[in-house]
């Protein structure tokens, strides 16, 4: 049994409403409808009478309803405990990032906000992903998202799978690339490819490398990469060259001189972590999981 599982059902008991319900949570209807037969399935019992017409309790849903709101208010009282103690330390968690998030990053946050309004948030801007490793295991960061494989190499920490971001090709405007449905290999194996180095992001150098070769292709290496905004204007600029951009972080890009496109079926794309010291974990990890949690139901629900 899982605490959003809790806090969905009596969304829906005081709404007597999936729509509603899933309003006031601020999520898909399916995500909410999903979680709740989960609950029943796991109860062994229905909690809800649903027809067409109206949602009711039944007698199972009307025992649940009040141990459900004692149990949130209980972690309700935690949470702002936790909070006030560490506000009063002047102890914000200090969350490590990264370019790319897009509005990932702001519904998590948000999301923080909504569970936690007196937490402080630090967000700290890394450099290449071993730096956020580093900074997670001495205790300088509380926790870190991290995309791809988290190497197991004694540094003690814990990452958890949190969702798949999907890649996509920023590709010249005015090639003829541009009005394809899908980037595929072998049209881009001509164009010059802009990466960073591996050193700086080894999982994503080895994804798009990787899958070329998978291909039966060769990535024909361009200019050096630099920042991304530098790196899009050239490419507008050259016509002959593209890049590699989360999907998330490209929908807040406006730049007409270049296009994205997505790759074929089925696609390209790194699972995203949440990284954490193992031994001793941040006190706000329960709320960050929970945060985190409700961002990959609303991946869930435009999937669906």
């Amino acid at each position: 049994m899982e605490l959003r599982q809790l806090e969905y059902f009596v969304a829906v008991a005081e709404e007597l409403h999936f729509g509603r319900a899933a309003e006031r949570l601020h999520i898909g209807q399916p995500a909410v409808s999903q979680q709740l037969r989960r609950l029943e399935r796991e109860l062994g019992a229905e909690l809800f009478d649903r027809s067409p017409r109206h949602v009711r309790l039944t007698p199972a849903g009307q025992a649940l309803l009040p141990q459900a709101r004692d149990v949130l208010a209980a972690v309700a009282r935690a949470r702002s405990a936790v909070a006030a103690a560490a506000g009063a330390q002047g102890a914000p968690l200090r969350l490590g990032t990264s370019s790319g998030l897009g509005d990932r990053l702001e519904v998590v946050l948000d999301e923080l906000l909504r569970l936690a309004p007196e937490l402080k948030v630090e967000l700290v801007m890394t450099g290449p992903i071993h730096e956020r490793l580093d900074r997670v295991a001495d205790g300088t960061l509380d926790a870190a998202f991290v995309r791809g494989p988290v190497p197991d190499d004694g540094r003690g920490l814990r990452a958890v799978q949190l969702w798949r971001d999907e890649l996509i090709a920023a590709v010249p405007a005015r090639h003829p690339i541009a009005g394809e449905e899908y980037a595929t290999f072998a049209a881009l194996a001509p164009l010059g490819l802009r990466l960073t180095e591996r050193r700086n992001n080894p999982a994503l150098v080895d994804l798009v490398v990787g899958a070329f070769h998978a291909a039966g292709r060769e990535p024909v290496s361009a200019s050096p990469y630099t920042r991304l905004a530098d790196t899009l204007a050239a490419i507008g600029a050259d016509g002959t060259s593209y890049t590699v951009v989360y999907a998330a972080h490209a929908a807040q890009i406006r730049n007409r001189r270049v296009a994205f496109l997505p790759f074929a079926p089925p696609g390209l794309g790194l699972m995203t972590h949440l990284v954490v010291r193992r031994s001793a974990p941040s006190p706000y990890f329960s709320l960050l999981m929970q945060a985190c949690d409700q961002e990959s139901d609303q991946e869930s629900d435009h999937d669906s």
